[in-house]
């Protein structure tokens, strides 16, 4: 494994784990969540940005694109 996919991947784990915990909801969930409405693609898309910006930027951003693919978690 590269090191970026290893830093890539550190990274969305986190940002998966936070999004839960914002959410308030199981990882797993937040993981399929983000996954049907196109945020963990975006994170894997916008790494290089994305992961030099706060978390809560980060938590933010991931709300927004799966708001705009049909995701409707408040």
């Amino acid at each position: 494994m590269s090191e970026l996919t290893r830093k890539t991947v550190n990274y969305t784990v986190a940002c998966v784990n936070e999004f839960a915990r914002r959410k308030q909801i199981h990882p797993r969930t937040a993981f399929f969540y983000l996954y049907q409405y196109q945020g963990l693609k975006f994170l894997e898309e916008f790494y290089e940005v994305e992961h030099t910006l706060s978390i809560e930027d980060a938590l933010d951003d991931l709300e927004n694109i799966c708001h705009q693919n049909g995701g409707r978690l408040q």
